[in-house]
């Protein structure tokens, strides 16, 4: 579709999940309302992710030097940051609500799976001041380097669609980490093989109704069947692409907050935005993870 038809398609995207979600009537209690809405807000942050604009003065630069006719209102940066930080909690709200549209924790198949986030590299680590005491030191195996920052964890349904995101210090377990991306989740769950536990397997079993299924280490027998185990590796390079999309597309693995806040609110428009993209191109019956071509000049 055309630049201008997917603006509009996501500005009633928003407007219909935030008639259909539990979000306050309310959300300020003082001070005069912002003269730009907070549902222009939101496209506007949805669309700029979507097209590589991963920060509040690339958005708002973008959208004032090219569609300020669309939105007379867009004032300055500050006070556009500064109103899209404040609506962290809607992000969350309408992905929710979204997912639950989309019919995300109903799907028989999960897939889980962890990427770095890195602050700074291992050389800086000791002059870097982002984040101390929350951040820690991690290993990425991919490029085979320590770093200090975050770990993030994705859950995906079968479609691609993204049912969880959070970030955890780097060195915290990926075993212990899931359990915050599981609630709804039932059926199959495929992981890698950092989530190799036998305990771990037979909890989500016994009291969740889940079934972990991870590919073993070469020191381990594996008695499943060769062609089940196959297809689960199959399967799961799906999460391998919506990870390449968050940080080709997104840049969800670059750090550009200086709090937890700021860093909530951005992660949440990240996945608002690639949810968006899913259920978009669900209603035009494309691939959900076909972003090439979604938008057409």
């Amino acid at each position: 579709m055309p630049l201008e038809d997917f603006i509009i398609a996501v500005l009633c995207c928003v407007e219909e999940m935030w008639h259909e979600s539990p979000a306050p009537s309310r959300l300020r209690r003082r001070g005069f309302p912002p003269k730009l809405s907070d549902s222009e807000v939101l496209t506007m942050e949805i669309v700029g992710e979507f097209l590589g604009y991963d920060t509040d003065q690339k958005i708002w630069k973008y959208f004032r030097s090219h569609w300020r006719h669309w939105f007379p209102a867009l004032g300055s940066r500050s006070n556009f940051a500064r109103q899209a930080a404040n609506l962290w909690f809607i992000k969350q709200l309408l992905h929710q609500q979204l997912i639950q549209k989309l019919g995300a924790y109903h799907d028989p198949i999960h897939i889980i799976d962890g990427f770095p986030v890195p602050i700074c590299h291992f050389a800086r680590a000791n002059r870097c001041q982002l984040f101390r005491g929350i951040a820690a030191y991690g290993h990425c195996a991919t490029k085979d380097e320590t770093y200090k920052g975050f770990h993030g964890h994705v859950i995906i349904d079968w479609s691609g669609t993204i049912t969880g995101l959070i970030f955890t210090a780097a060195n915290v377990d990926e075993r212990i980490s899931m359990f915050d991306l599981l609630d709804g989740v039932n059926g199959l769950l495929i992981g890698d093989k950092g989530y190799i536990s036998e305990e771990v397997k037979r909890y989500l079993r016994d009291y969740m109704g889940i079934d972990l299924q991870t590919p073993l280490r070469s020191n381990m027998k594996d008695d499943r069947d060769p062609a089940f185990v196959k297809q689960l590796m199959k399967v799961r390079r799906l999460v391998e692409t919506v990870i390449g999309q968050l940080s080709e597309q997104f840049h969800i693995e670059k750090v550009r907050a200086r709090d937890l806040w700021h860093l909530t609110s951005r992660s949440a428009r990240k996945i608002l935005s690639h949810t968006v993209g899913v259920y978009l191109n669900r209603k035009l019956g494309r691939e959900p993870l076909q972003f090439e071509g979604l938008i057409v000049d």
